[in-house]
């Protein structure tokens, strides 16, 4: 029997990953994204807001599973006056309006894309999150994306419906955007980058590849009912091994010089970013032996080829773009 899918957020990084391979796999999959931007292979609708007024009915009728990837992310410099509340709107209030209708049209699962922030922001070396600790969200994001997985969990209990969360970590790949795009188009340029003292950090990061790959693990295993999954490459690595790998992946020489730990937090401080520099100098690893115990999974892409696949996206991108510009 054919399976029916509604992807939310099918034009967002993860959520366009996720249709291409249910696409190329044969089955029948519609996406719901807040702006068309492109035609796709697969039907995309266009959804307004995700909030509590939000009607699903006509994306729902003859879907079996709903794999919500569509949030309100962490946006720099927001200026909401009332951060919390548009956060809970998107991420909680909307999620839980597009679960229960979910529930109602006869959607078998539901699965939830959730975040590591949830667990926290930073881990003590040789201590990662588990899938069983008590959440402990610290900004407004994971606080909305908290509330939404405790109401999930509550929602199957009470109706039936099959939830399962998954807390990615970092996500990279092909067309990946934001710091990790950013750091790539730095190590590409071959400058000295001050990056060689943080060895001593861990940090877990997670190709889209693999997290596709759990998240459709997912969608028929018996033992991911009402579950919360985390999820990485299983090879946790220091900010100057993660420089390394780059630049191994760009064919560009290793060219990190150790600054002092202590320029870091000075810089931090003068500009106001120490976050920004807790993150770079933190450790955040998680322990996926849960989601490996409880599915028979492994990540099916290493590190290294997630890094290489990433890196040759990259500059295939940018001979495009210099071809366009000659």
């Amino acid at each position: 029997m054919t399976k029916n899918f509604l992807v939310t957020g099918a034009n967002g990084f993860v959520g366009k990953a996720v249709c291409s391979f249910l696409h190329n796999s044969g089955y029948v999959v519609q996406g719901s994204v807040r702006n068309r931007n492109r035609q796709e292979y697969w039907p995309v609708n266009e959804i307004a807001d995700i909030d509590s007024n939000t009607d699903w009915s006509k994306l729902l009728t003859g879907k079996d599973y709903v794999i919500h990837c569509a949030a309100r992310v962490h946006v720099m410099n927001d200026e909401s006056s009332n951060s919390l509340n548009d956060y809970r709107e998107v991420n909680t209030v909307g999620t839980m309006n597009l679960a229960r209708q979910a529930m109602e049209s006869g959607v078998k699962r539901f699965i939830f894309v959730s975040s590591i922030k949830v667990n926290g922001e930073l881990t003590r070396l040789g201590k990662p999150f588990t899938s069983r600790d008590k959440r402990t969200p610290e900004d407004f994001y994971a606080q909305s994306k908290s509330e939404a997985e405790k109401q999930l969990l509550e929602l199957a209990e009470q109706t039936g419906l099959e939830v399962v969360i998954i807390r990615p970590t970092l996500v990279y790949g092909p067309g990946v955007k934001a710091n990790f795009a950013s750091l790539i188009n730095l190590v590409s340029k071959g400058l000295p980058l001050p990056f060689g003292c943080i060895t001593k950090n861990k940090r877990s990061l997670v190709s889209v590849k693999n997290l596709v790959d759990l998240i459709i693990t997912c969608i028929d295993h018996p033992n991911a009912v009402n579950q919360v999954f985390l999820v990485s490459d299983d090879n946790d690595v220091s900010t100057a091994s993660m420089i390394n790998q780059m630049s191994k992946a760009l064919g560009k020489s290793n060219r990190i010089f150790p600054m002092p730990l202590w320029c870091y937090y000075l810089v931090g401080k003068i500009f106001g970013k120490q976050d920004i520099v807790k993150r770079l100098l933190g450790s955040l690893q998680v322990d996926i032996s849960h989601t490996k115990e409880t599915l028979n999974w492994m990540p099916p892409q290493t590190l290294e080829d997630g890094f290489r696949e990433t890196a040759e996206a990259f500059l295939n991108n940018n001979k495009i773009i210099k071809e366009i510009n000659k």
